[in-house]
């Protein structure tokens, strides 16, 4: 399935409900799945993590399809390598604060 297919079958599915909830509304569900998906993966729990991503990108799709964003398009950003460095793989440099993997 494309993330095209997938973006519409998800809107047969859901659509008028996330349109009813608003983009907000539905800002705060995708928000409470990418925290439940957080705790599979701290807690290791390998067995939900499949389920949590699927979640996680059905409601991304969601919240596209409610701003009106074509995610297959929107993904062409990454098509030719990083968008900054134009790099496969990206060799920018990090900014952001690293994690510590072993907690």
């Amino acid at each position: 399935m494309t993330i095209k297919e997938f973006q519409k079958l998800i809107e047969e599915l859901y659509y008028t409900k996330d349109k009813s909830r608003g983009v907000t509304g539905t800002f705060c569900w995708f928000s409470e799945e990418v925290g439940e998906l957080s705790r599979a993966i701290r807690h290791g729990k390998r067995k939900h993590l499949a389920e949590e991503f699927a979640d996680v990108f059905a409601w991304l799709v969601t919240l596209a399809s409610l701003c009106k964003i074509d995610l297959e398009q929107a993904t062409k950003k990454y098509q030719k390598g990083c968008p900054k460095c134009k790099k496969i793989p990206c060799v920018c440099k990090e900014k952001r604060r690293q994690f510590n993997k072993n907690k």
